[in-house]
């Protein structure tokens, strides 16, 4: 059992940054790989960026790649997501989820875990 608490969400301007944190609860944080994902209004669920276990490996949505960075500290048991140059676009709820299969999982079924989720919303 894995237990994920997101925090760092919050309104910020088209253009602005924000960096959303994942708690992660247990001693196996690293036996884990980790997603972050996107649900806006009247839209399906999708990743936005994932991380292997050991964070050798990422993987980004294209309308991120260049503006998001995902990383872990497996010491601390954290997964965190720095985003910049945001957009209305990546409006929506953001949720960290944990996945037990091994290497970079992108879509739902592949996660077990999933935290409760953080509002951004990018004003423009």
């Amino acid at each position: 059992q894995v237990l994920l608490v997101e925090s760092g969400g919050g309104l910020v301007q088209a253009g602005g940054s924000l960096r959303l944190s994942c708690a992660a609860s247990g001693r196996t944080f690293s036996s884990y790989g980790m997603g972050w994902f996107r649900q806006a209004p009247g839209k399906e669920r999708s990743v936005v960026a994932a991380i292997s276990r050991s964070g050798s490996t990422t993987y980004y949505a294209d309308s991120v790649k260049g503006r998001f960075t995902i990383s872990r500290d497996n010491a601390k048991n954290t997964v965190d997501l720095q985003m910049n140059s945001l957009k209305s676009d990546d409006t929506g709820v953001y949720y960290c989820a944990a996945s037990s299969t091994v290497g970079v999982r992108t879509t739902k079924a592949g996660y077990d875990y999933w935290g409760q989720g953080t509002q951004v919303t990018v004003s423009s």
